[in-house]
């Protein structure tokens, strides 16, 4: 049975791929982005399988309509992905105020209106999934990236909460983590903070660090989303690219070994005699 899609940041990058995987096998789509003019290719070749509608997912209300809409127009929701979000670059000290808090407004808050948004239409018939994109810096973090990484591994906490939260209506939650891919998020898609000098140092180490690794092919994201959605039992966290099972091993193995090493304190702070 064919699979009704609502999918944000559908314009370019990952969420178009998704978009055109999902309509290439005969599934609908309610394909959201600022702008609906991006989709008008999407429209003519597919008709009336897609449905484009303008959504910027930082206004709460824009995005509850926009999921009634969608939920009316195909009469059902299965697969909702979380896909709208950016990039924002630059050390913790060089971050403004309005730059994380633009970060959060779109990468956590947008995902969580929609999600709060369709919520009790998964909820009434019992069944769907939701793919929140986040990131391997969602699980580990990156110099220069401090902003970026803390709205995903927020949305990493959420999520996880969530997960266990609506698995007793039938509903499925999965991170997809994906590492490098060739696609504007570093570019176009950024968002810079104020420079300071000081700094300048992180960012030619930063670069040199991740000069070698393999960027991946967005278009290869689709299919390999189709396989998620369409398992019995979905992971709730999965990489998307080979780079990051490559680091994280010894991410949680440093990690484990601190929290061993200070064991100790540990017990001392928790002021019950052994």
């Amino acid at each position: 049975m064919s699979k009704i899609w609502f999918v944000t940041g559908s314009s370019r990058g990952f969420g178009r791929h998704f978009v055109e995987a999902a309509l290439s096998r005969g599934d609908k789509v309610a394909a959201t982005a600022r702008n609906t003019d991006s989709l008008a290719d999407l429209v003519a070749a597919h008709g009336d399988a897609v449905l484009p509608l303008a959504l910027d997912v930082t206004d709460k209300a824009a995005v509850t309509a926009s999921v009634k809409q969608a939920h009316e127009h195909f009469g059902r929701l299965d697969v909702v992905v979380n896909n709208a979000g950016y990039g924002l670059f630059g050390a913790v000290e060089e971050l403004s105020e309005s730059d994380v808090r633009a970060q959060f407004e779109t990468n956590l808050f947008g995902a969580l209106w929609v999600t709060q948004a369709v919520l009790p239409y998964l909820r009434a018939q019992g069944s769907g999934h939701i793919v929140q994109i986040s990131t391997i810096g969602g699980v580990t973090a990156f110099p220069n990236l401090g902003g970026y990484n803390a709205s995903k591994w927020a949305l990493e906490g959420l999520s996880e909460a969530l997960a266990q939260e609506v698995a007793a209506f039938g509903i499925k939650v999965t991170l997809v983590e994906p590492g490098g891919y060739a696609t504007d998020w570093a570019g176009a898609s950024a968002a810079q903070a104020q420079p300071l000098a000081a700094y300048d140092g992180v960012r030619e180490a930063v670069a040199a660090a991740f000069a070698n690794v393999t960027m991946g092919d967005p278009a290869a994201a689709g299919p390999a989303l189709l396989k998620i959605v369409d398992a019995e039992n979905p992971p709730l966290r999965v990489f998307f690219g080979t780079f990051p099972l490559q680091i994280i091993h010894d991410v949680y193995a440093g990690r484990l070994k601190t929290w061993e090493e200070w064991a100790e304190v540990s017990a001392e702070a928790e002021g019950v005699p052994a």
